[in-house]
C-alpha cells in the first residue's frame, strides 16, 4: 500500500491570514483590485461609508479623497471604487476612489484606441522628447515625432520653443499606445489629424447632394479643369464646367488657393467623386439669345476657330454662332480670318433647341459695312483725339497752394497716388494710332469704305439679281 505524504505548503503570514479569513467573511465575490460601484450611505470626518452590496460596509478613508480636487460627495450618491483591503481596524472592507477614477481613465483609453476614436486633450507641460497632456485623472505623452510640423525643423531650439509655446493649448489626438502594467499611455496627433481627415470625408460624403452650392479652395489646377477642396474631399470642375464661354486654359483664369463658389452636380459616394460647376452658377444665356440674336440682326462677332467647314464666331460668352464657308464674302477671307479677330456678321438661322446659330457676312450689305467701317474708325480717332486735346490744353496749371489743399484732400491719407490711379483707371499699352486732323479723319473714312465697297461686290451682284 502507497503511503501517503503530506504536501508541502509555503508559510504563510499572519497578516496574509487574516485577510483571507476577512475574505471569507465577507463572500468569496469581493477580490482585491476589484472595481466596483457602490452607494454612499455616510459622510464621517475620517473618510465615506459606501454599500458595495456585500456582508460588510466599505470605507473610503480620508487620504484617499484628498487628491480629488473639485470633487464633492453627499449621500446616496452612486461612486466607482477599488477594493484594496478586506478589514480595516473598525472590520470594514477597505475602499479607494482615486484609484477607481484612475482605473476607470485606464477603461476609457484602452476603449478609444479599440475604437480608433478622437479626442481633444489639454497640454500640460514640455520636454525634450515631446508633450505631456492631461488625461483624466492619468498623464498621456505625446511624442515629437507624433506631432505635427515639428519633422521639418532641424535647431534643436527651435523645437524646444515651438513646444513650449503649446503648453495650455487644447490639441486633437488619438491613443496609439494603452499598457496598465508600466503606466503607458503614448497619444499621437498626427494619427488624430489622419482619422479626421478621413470621418471629415465621410461626412462631407454624406452631406453632399445634388444642387447644393458650395465654397472651397482651388488646391491644383490641371488642363482637364480644377480641383476644389471642399473642406476633407476635392471635387472636379471640368473645363466645360468652367465658364458659358470658352476657356483654353484654366490657369489664365484662376490660380492655387483660391477661394470660389461652385455648385454640386453629381456625387458619387462609392467612387468618392464629386462634381462642380461653376458656370451653373450664373444665368445661361441661351435663355435670352433667341430674343437677342433674330434672324437678319447685325453683329459684331469674334473669331474663336477656324475649321474645315467654316468659322465659329462669339456672340457673347457662351453663345458661339457658325459661319459656313458658304455664307462667306469671298474664297480668300477664310485664309485671312484669325482666332481673335472682330468681323461682322448677320443672323440668318436660330435654332434654340440646338444652340445653334447660322451666320452670313455674304448677307451683309454694302451700306451695312459702310457703316460698320465707319464706326470703327471713329472708334479708332477718339483716343487719338482725346490725347491731342490733353496734351495742347492752354490752360494753367494751378499750385495747390493757391486753393489751400493738402495732398491728403485729394487722396485718401496714407495713400499713394500712383495706386490710385492705377486702381480707377485700366492703363491700355496698346500705342495710341498717329493724330490726324479732320480732313485726314475724313479720307480714312471714305478709303476704307471705298475697300469694304470693293470686297461687298458679290453683295451688290447678287442683291441686284
Amino acid at each position: 500500500m502507497e503511503e501517503l505524504k503530506a504536501t508541502p505548503t509555503e508559510p504563510v503570514s499572519m497578516e496574509q491570514w487574516e485577510d483571507q479569513l476577512a475574505e471569507s467573511l465577507v463572500g468569496t465575490e469581493l477580490r482585491r483590485g476589484e472595481l466596483r460601484e457602490g452607494v454612499i450611505l455616510a459622510l464621517k470626518d475620517g473618510g465615506l461609508v459606501i454599500d458595495i452590496g456585500s456582508k460588510r460596509d466599505g470605507f473610503v478613508p480620508r487620504e484617499d479623497l484628498e487628491d480629488l480636487e473639485n470633487k464633492t460627495f453627499n449621500v446616496g450618491d452612486h461612486v466607482n471604487v477599488i477594493v484594496t483591503r478586506f478589514r480595516d481596524s473598525d472590520g470594514n472592507v477597505e475602499l479607494s476612489v482615486s484609484q477607481a477614477m484612475l482605473q476607470e481613465d485606464w477603461i476609457k483609453a484602452e476603449k478609444l484606441r479599440e475604437d480608433e476614436s478622437v479626442y481633444e486633450a489639454l497640454v500640460l507641460n514640455a520636454n525634450r522628447g515631446g508633450l505631456t497632456v492631461e488625461f483624466g485623472h492619468l498623464r498621456g505623452f505625446i511624442p515629437m515625432s507624433q506631432l505635427i510640423g515639428f519633422s521639418r525643423i532641424r535647431q534643436a531650439a527651435e523645437r524646444h520653443r515651438r513646444l513650449r509655446a503649446m503648453v495650455g493649448q487644447s490639441i486633437m489626438l488619438k491613443v496609439i499606445e494603452v499598457n496598465r502594467r508600466r503606466r503607458r499611455l503614448i497619444l499621437s496627433q498626427r494619427a488624430a489629424a489622419k482619422e479626421w481627415r478621413a470621418a471629415r470625408r465621410r461626412q462631407l460624403l454624406e452631406e453632399l447632394e445634388a444642387g447644393q452650392v458650395r465654397r472651397g479652395r482651388i488646391s491644383q489646377i490641371t488642363d482637364f479643369g480644377l480641383f476644389v477642396n471642399l473642406g476633407g474631399l476635392d471635387g472636379l470642375v471640368h473645363i466645360s464646367e468652367l465658364s458659358w464661354g470658352r476657356i483654353e486654359d484654366p490657369r489664365t483664369v484662376y490660380h492655387e488657393g483660391q477661394r470660389i463658389k461652385v455648385k454640386v452636380l453629381s456625387v458619387d459616394r462609392d467612387r468618392q467623386r464629386i462634381a462642380l460647376s461653376i458656370k451653373a452658377l450664373a444665368p445661361d444665356p441661351w435663355e435670352t439669345a433667341p430674343e437677342k440674336y433674330e434672324e437678319g440682326t447685325l453683329v459684331e462677332g469674334k473669331v474663336t476657330q477656324v475649321v474645315d467647314f467654316g468659322i465659329f464666331v462669339e456672340l457673347e460668352p457662351g453663345v458661339e454662332g457658325l459661319l459656313h464657308n458658304s455664307e462667306l464674302g469671298d474664297v480668300e477671307q477664310r485664309n485671312e480670318l484669325t482666332a481673335g479677330e472682330g468681323i461682322l456678321v448677320k443672323v440668318i438661322r436660330v435654332e434654340p433647341d440646338r444652340r445653334r446659330i447660322g451666320l452670313s457676312v455674304r448677307q451683309v450689305r454694302r451700306d451695312e459695312w459702310e457703316e460698320w467701317a465707319a464706326a470703327k474708325a471713329a472708334a479708332a480717332e477718339a483716343p487719338s483725339k482725346a490725347a491731342v486735346e490733353e496734351k495742347f490744353d492752354e490752360t494753367p496749371e494751378m499750385d495747390e497752394d493757391e486753393f489751400g489743399l493738402e495732398p491728403s484732400d485729394e487722396v485718401g491719407e496714407g495713400e499713394n497716388v500712383d495706386a490710385v490711379e492705377v486702381d480707377e483707371f485700366e492703363l491700355d499699352e496698346t500705342p495710341l494710332p498717329e493724330v490726324v486732323d479732320d480732313v485726314e479723319a475724313t479720307e480714312a473714312i471714305e478709303e476704307a469704305a471705298s475697300i469694304v465697297a470693293e470686297s461687298g461686290k458679290t453683295v451688290e451682284t447678287e442683291a441686284a439679281a
